[in-house]
């Protein structure tokens, strides 16, 4: 004869606040595709014209985004906007890549009514407030994103001959352009 499996209301809504926190928190955990940054988000590229022949590019990765990728990609959309612009090479003249690293402090067991329970340790406190023991163990978690900016001067064929750091915009899309994850749909 087999029972069934009873699980409080209480236990119930915790299950389910519990799945639908691990599958968030996987929902999140793919790298920046390679798209403009949408108003209202940190991440993606945005491009804008200084002067004739002059533009500022960024591209800003979320926190499981490499520093590679993240260079990569605005080194793409560099090259991007040098064919948009009606050119076809292009040089950097200043570029930087940022990183913002954020630590959290996370409780490493369930919080109870009189304390935190981790693996084996508790820190209790009484009904009146005191209490004995010592601070629960907490897990830090380090979260970095990585930010790259520049801003890149066109050239045309004559100034690209007598510039050694000029840039094909072409090899660049030739050599990047598969590697660059494209937006979800």
């Amino acid at each position: 004869m087999t029972y069934p499996i009873l699980i409080s209301r209480p236990c119930r809504a915790s299950l389910a606040a519990g799945f639908a926190a691990l599958l968030l928190l996987g929902g999140c955990a793919q790298p920046t595709p390679y798209a403009p940054r949408v108003r209202g988000t940190a991440t993606g590229y945005t491009d804008r014209q200084l002067a004739e022949n002059r533009f500022r590019v960024t591209f800003t990765g979320n926190t499981v985004t490499s520093r590679e990728t993240v260079e990569n990609y605005l080194l793409l959309r560099a090259a991007e906007v040098t064919l948009a612009a009606g050119r076809d090479f292009f040089v950097f003249d200043t570029r930087n890549t940022r990183a913002r690293t954020r630590y959290s402090a996370v409780p490493e067991g369930p919080v109870g009514p009189y304390g935190y329970y981790g693996l084996g340790r508790a820190y209790w406190r009484s009904y009146w407030g005191v209490g004995f023991g010592f601070r629960p163990d907490v897990d830090i978690v380090t979260r970095t994103n990585y930010e790259a900016y520049a801003e890149i001067v066109l050239l045309t064929p004559e100034q690209a001959r007598d510039e050694p750091r000029a840039i094909e915009a072409r090899d660049v899309i030739r050599h990047l352009a598969q590697t660059a994850a494209p937006p979800p749909r």
